[in-house]
C-alpha cells in the first residue's frame, strides 16, 4: 500500500464529524461587486475550481446561508461568480469579505491513498510497533510539505513531516493513523545539551 497523502481543500471549514455537524469547506472569499448584473469578485482557495458549475448549491458566511451559483467565469487569477436571485451589486455587496463553503460531503473524490486534510483532524496516531502517540490537532501548509501536529496526552506536540517515510497508512474508517517516527522526532529522542557538553 503507498502512504497516504493529504490534499489541502481551503483555509479553513466549519463543523465537526465527530459531533454529527455538517462540515463545511471554504472554497473561495469573496471580495467585490464587479459590474452591473450581480457579479462578485471571489478569491480562489480550492484545488478543484471546475467543480464550481452553474446550479451548484453553495454556503455564505459563518451562518452558512445557502445560495445556487448561477455563472462563474475566470477574472485573471481570481473568478467572478453570481447567484440566484441577486442580480446587481447592491444586493450581492451584502457578501464582501465573506467565505463561500461547499458541503465536505459534495467534495469530489481524491485518488486512493490521498486525503483531505480535514479527514485527518482527530485521528488516533500511532507507531508502527503500536505505541500510541496522540491525537491529529491540526495540518501545516509549508511549502515543501505538510506538516502533521499532534497532540499528546503529556508533553510537548510532535510535529511529523507527511512524507513516505513517516506516514504509514491512513485509516478512516477506524480513526487511525500510522506513522514511522524518524530518529529526532520525538523530544526525548534528541540529545540534550548537557550531553553535547560533556562529549
Amino acid at each position: 500500500m503507498s502512504p497516504a497523502r493529504s490534499a489541502p481543500e481551503s483555509i479553513g471549514g466549519t463543523g465537526s464529524p465527530a459531533s454529527g455537524e455538517p462540515v463545511y469547506l471554504a472554497v473561495g472569499k469573496l471580495r467585490r461587486p464587479h459590474g452591473l448584473r450581480g457579479e462578485i469578485l471571489m478569491d480562489v482557495y480550492t484545488d478543484y475550481p471546475e467543480r464550481l458549475a452553474p446550479g451548484m448549491a453553495l454556503f455564505i458566511g459563518e451562518t452558512h446561508q445557502p445560495v445556487q451559483l448561477t455563472h462563474v467565469r475566470w477574472h485573471g487569477q481570481a473568478m467572478r461568480v453570481s447567484f440566484k436571485g441577486y442580480a446587481d451589486p447592491e444586493s450581492v455587496g451584502q457578501f464582501r469579505n465573506q467565505l463561500l463553503y461547499v458541503l465536505a460531503a459534495d467534495r469530489p473524490p481524491l485518488p486512493e491513498g490521498e486525503f483531505y486534510h480535514h479527514q485527518l483532524i482527530g485521528l488516533r496516531v500511532v507507531t508502527e510497533d503500536g505505541q500510541a502517540l496522540g491525537v491529529v490537532s491540526q495540518l501545516l501548509e509549508t511549502g515543501a510539505n505538510d506538516v502533521c501536529v499532534v497532540r499528546r496526552q503529556s508533553g510537548p506536540d510532535v510535529l511529523l513531516p507527511l512524507i513516505d517515510s513517516v506516514l504509514l497508512a491512513v485509516d478512516l474508517e477506524h480513526g487511525e493513523m500510522r506513522v514511522h517516527l524518524l530518529p529526532g522526532l520525538l523530544e526525548e529522542d534528541a540529545p540534550n545539551q548537557g550531553d553535547a557538553d560533556e562529549a
